[in-house]
């Protein structure tokens, strides 16, 4: 077991880092993005019900997570084919710092919000094993992160995440309700377009 290191705030459970970024940091990462969708393309998905999706999304690690008229799971191939590419080494060292877990990440989700995206209220829960939590990165334009509970009905609350904040989903909030209810388009520079990139780590286990 690796040495964690604590959050700065605790909201409902969810454990908040703000700023464990540097900006130096932040650059580095987005260059290492830019190769995971090189080879990894983002798509623009689409719900079962076949309503589109306002992110743009792709992933790296063994399995991606992907959403299509069959339905949500992970799958060890891209929608067009290849194979996700392996999740960037800076990355897995944060989930390193934030969880000091042994048991690395098996998928990297990677969405991309440009202007007017949003993502409603949803669990994360089709991982399996839901002892090990979710690792939340942001990156460019501030976003309000809505969090509420484990039942739909709990009441929520509602903060401001800037480029270089980290949030962790475990214990009490490993199966909260969560969301993103809007963008400040144009808040950070650290895009040149402009946008918000999210990354979520999350440990796969489905007995396959």
């Amino acid at each position: 077991m690796r040495v964690r290191v604590e959050p700065e705030l605790r909201i409902g459970g969810f454990e908040v880092y703000p700023g464990l970024l540097s900006p130096s940091e932040q650059v580095a990462l987005v260059e290492d993005l830019r190769q995971v969708v090189a080879a990894a393309p983002f798509v623009s998905p689409v719900t079962p019900g076949g309503r589109p999706m306002s992110v743009r999304m792709t992933a790296a690690g063994r399995l991606g997570w992907i959403t299509d008229r069959h339905g949500y799971r992970y799958s060890p191939v891209h929608p067009q084919g290849m194979a996700w590419p392996p999740i960037p080494p800076r990355v897995l060292s944060l989930w390193d710092k934030v969880t000091g877990l042994d048991r690395r990440p098996d998928c990297c989700l990677v969405n991309f919000y440009g202007e007017g995206a949003r993502m409603g209220l949803h669990q994360d829960r089709d991982e399996g094993d839901f002892t090990f939590p979710v690792v939340s990165i942001s990156l460019g334009d501030s976003a309000l992160f809505r969090m509420g509970g484990t039942d739909r009905k709990d009441p929520t609350r509602s903060l401001w995440l800037s480029s270089g904040d980290v949030v962790v989903l475990g214990g009490a909030a490993r199966l909260a309700w969560h969301g993103i209810d809007r963008v400040r388009h144009g808040s950070s520079s650290l895009l040149p377009q402009a946008g918000r990139i999210n990354l979520t780590l999350r440990v796969v286990d489905l007995g396959d």
